[in-house]
């Protein structure tokens, strides 16, 4: 009988003790969401599952100053949302002390298919990507110790930190995770040509003749549903004088790598000029001008594209008004993505399944 009372007031005292534990602190997960018909992520969401207290500190940090050494550059300085989070109308980039970017700032979206990031693909990791560009003299100008020791003087970041991973522990992976979780929501799946595949909607004619025309002569470096295939191609640019940017082989030393930069995506492309790895391109036209008649031939040439790419004016008509149905409005104007204090932001970005 005695043994009985004792296991009984032992699991009492068990049962007491779990009540007074405070479940608070744990962050309330988030599920991504995969739009229909596209490829499951290639991003590890088991080494950083999403939270809407990890995005919402993403989203703070993405556009925190103090990430950059004289306070006032921010990742959404050259990562702007009406512009697909690129920067608009710039070649290159403003940085620390008047400094410029060597490479025109790219459209952050739908990253989590991604494995590689750059135009030279130099690094394979999200969660280190926006640390390279925080050190970077010519950009933040900031060392990430001193990001870091900025950050835990911050009565608001130690709550926010211990509300996205239960503790108010802050470090460089912390930092790297949860701006990563902000950008992995940046997902641009809504434009018109989505709309037309769910049958929501039909192309015009110009938009349905342009269609037609890419699938033939653009679709193989750009295919849907990302409208790139990842791959580093030469497309013919000449290399620029003053940057001699050699693209991938920056990274492999391999000569055969001369002159071969990401393929972009075509999504959100009607908003994100200049265009090019450098921005030497201020429009579309300028572009496929380029793939018709003013490519330099090379030995590192894409072999797609050895004989360059013969189109018509009609032509370049009907694939620029294709190209305008890939600008999704809602990705250009979600408040959830905006900075804090701009529209009705005050919630992270949810994606549920």
């Amino acid at each position: 009988m005695k043994k009985i009372i004792a296991i009984v007031i032992t699991l009492l005292v068990i049962i007491s003790g779990i009540a007074w534990i405070d479940f608070s602190n744990t962050p309330h997960p988030v599920s991504f969401k995969v739009p229909k018909g596209w490829p499951a992520p290639v991003y590890d969401f088991k080494n950083n599952p999403l939270t809407q207290e990890g995005i919402a500190l993403g989203k703070q940090l993405f556009y925190d100053g103090q990430l950059s050494k004289n306070g006032k550059i921010s990742c959404g300085s050259c990562h702007q949302q009406f512009s697909a989070f690129a920067t608009y109308d710039h070649a290159l980039s403003h940085g620390y002390n008047n400094g410029q970017t060597t490479r025109n700032a790219p459209s952050l979206q739908n990253l989590a298919w991604q494995k590689k990031f750059m135009a030279d693909g130099g690094i394979n990791d999200l969660q280190l990507q926006p640390l390279m560009h925080i050190s970077a003299p010519n950009e933040m100008g900031e060392s990430i110790e001193n990001v870091i020791r900025k950050l835990k003087i911050n009565a608001r970041y130690a709550s926010l930190f211990k509300a996205a991973f239960g503790d108010p522990l802050i470090n460089t992976e912390r930092l790297g995770k949860a701006l990563s979780q902000f950008m992995l929501t940046l997902v641009s799946a809504n434009s018109k040509y989505d709309q037309v595949l769910r049958g929501e909607t039909s192309f015009i004619l110009p938009e349905q003749l342009g269609y037609e025309i890419f699938q033939k002569k653009c679709v193989s470096c750009h295919p849907p549903p990302f409208f790139t295939d990842f791959n580093f191609r030469n497309i013919g640019l000449s290399i620029d004088n003053f940057l001699k940017d050699k693209g991938r082989m920056k990274i492999t030393n391999n000569p055969k790598d001369s002159l071969l930069f990401k393929v972009p995506s075509l999504r959100n492309i009607a908003l994100t000029a200049p265009y090019e790895h450098d921005g030497r391109f201020n429009s579309l036209i300028n572009v496929l001008e380029h793939y018709r008649k003013n490519m330099v031939l090379g030995p590192t040439t894409d072999s797609l594209l050895k004989n360059r790419l013969p189109l018509s004016n009609f032509e370049i008509g009907q694939i620029r008004a294709f190209l305008n149905t890939l600008t999704d409005s809602s990705f250009l104007q979600e408040p959830m993505f905006a900075a804090p204090g701009i529209g009705n932001n005050r919630k992270a970005p949810i994606h549920e399944h």
